[in-house]
């Protein structure tokens, strides 16, 4: 899946890799569901991650944002959107294997 692309639980999937948390699939979905692992939606999570990976998010206004980890930059609807792609992209690449049952599931 292309890192542009990535929302709702997938890219928090994307984010717990970058993260070496290496859980599976059922591990992920109850560690998600339990204890609300959510970067790209709880800025304890994905600010914490932002100010560690130096992530830059530039307002593109109205809801668009840009966000620069290293050499990457990526959008999105909001700045810890924005910001959890570029990380992902930085650290995975443009594109990230996602199983698809949570490319189905949303916030």
């Amino acid at each position: 899946m292309k890192t542009s692309e990535l929302t709702g639980a997938a890219l928090d999937w994307a984010v717990a890799k970058c993260e070496n948390k290496n859980l599976s699939l059922t591990e992920f979905q109850n560690e998600w569901e339990r204890y609300n692992f959510a970067a790209s939606i709880d800025w304890a999570q994905g600010g914490a991650i932002i100010q560690r990976q130096r992530i830059s998010l530039l307002d593109q206004g109205g809801d668009c944002w840009l966000a620069i980890c290293g050499w990457k930059e990526f959008f999105g609807d909001t700045q810890l959107e924005a910001a959890m792609r570029a990380y992902v992209a930085f650290t995975l690449g443009e594109e990230v294997e996602v199983p698809e049952e949570l490319q189905e599931i949303t916030q």
